[in-house]
């Protein structure tokens, strides 16, 4: 989760952040960009030096330099609060990230003049009349190199009105991250899913020269036991010549009774059993559907669901068997 944050002086876009920031959002800065040119030349950091310096560096570099040495900083791992948009072109460089949302944090003229005199920066407009002058200035430029908060606010999708107490405005932002984190929930796979991803890994693991076949156990949503198709312990390996039928790419459903390879599901099965692991009431997901001895074995241990990936040739008849065991069978989509 991105949260960008615009709007006038003294509307709370600090607060917002130091808020977010204790809910483990990471915080940067439009403006850190712009403090770091100021010390490098050794020049004041105070509001006009900031603006001059940054609108030189949108003149120098695009006008959308400073949020591109942002995003430069994220990762995909932490989420974070960016502060001081204030130019459209910067907005729109933020927008590119896909889980970025540009929130307009706003208030009262009156109000947002008697925070800053409260604050009591020493360059700080000292009277209305002069903070009404500063916030024109910085409202709107026809340079679009300049800062340009009017038309920056139009881009903002969500807005906080904050007018009230720091319980009301904290109030507020939780709402908004609730509707936010909906909107930008990060997509996790379903259990399905996960658990045939998995076989699909174990089925790369595979000696098999006619077919990678895989199956994994799941009991309470854990893995108990997982097998792949190949020779049996201790035989010289299929890719290896130990399989002659797998060798000469015998046809499909043909002098199956010659092949010495043991299935994916079955070596799932005994494998639980080598090592004394109950699967009984279990699922078993398997990158096929199984065979005819296969099913047989899935009866006999107790599993009471199979979920798999793709049809293996000739599984009519495994189909009618595991129905008719009371099994539920269920293809993957």
């Amino acid at each position: 989760m991105i949260i960008g944050l615009t709007g006038e002086n003294c509307s709370g876009k600090g607060t917002i952040a130091e808020y977010l920031v204790k809910k483990g959002f990471v915080y940067y800065s439009l403006s850190d960009a712009i403090r770091d040119e100021l010390k490098k030349d050794k020049k004041e950091l105070n509001r006009d030096n900031l603006i001059e310096k940054g609108n030189e560096l949108r003149k120098k570099h695009g006008p959308s330099v400073l949020a591109k040495k942002i995003t430069e900083k994220l990762s995909n791992d932490r989420n974070y609060v960016i502060d001081s948009i204030r130019n459209t072109h910067e907005a729109k460089e933020l927008m590119e990230l896909k889980q970025f949302t540009l929130v307009y944090v706003t208030a009262p003229a009156e109000l947002r003049f008697e925070r800053m005199k409260q604050r009591g920066r020493e360059n700080d407009p000292k009277d209305y009349i002069e903070f009404l002058r500063l916030e024109e200035a910085e409202r709107k430029n026809k340079d679009d190199k300049k800062q340009n908060i009017e038309e920056t606010v139009k881009l903002a999708v969500k807005t906080i009105v904050n007018e009230d107490d720091f319980a009301k405005l904290h109030d507020d932002v939780d709402h908004l991250l609730a509707e936010v984190s909906g909107e930008f929930k990060v997509s996790r796979p379903s259990w399905d899913e996960y658990f045939m991803s998995i076989a699909q890994v174990v089925a790369t693991r595979s000696n098999c020269m006619k077919r990678k076949v895989a199956a994994v156990i799941i009991k309470d949503k854990r893995i108990i036991s997982t097998g792949y198709n190949g020779t049996p312990r201790g035989v010289r390996n299929c890719n290896e010549g130990g399989c002659a039928r797998c060798n000469n790419f015998t046809e499909s459903g043909k002098n199956l009774a010659d092949c010495v390879c043991s299935h994916g599901e079955e070596n799932a099965i005994v494998q639980a059993s080598y090592h004394g692991i109950a699967i009984k009431e279990s699922t078993l997901y398997s990158t096929y559907s199984p065979c005819l001895l296969c099913t047989k074995m899935i009866i006999n241990a107790g599993i009471r669901e199979v979920i798999y990936n793709a049809d293996y040739p000739l599984a009519e008849q495994s189909f009618e068997l595991l129905r008719n065991a009371g099994i539920v069978v269920r293809k993957h989509k």
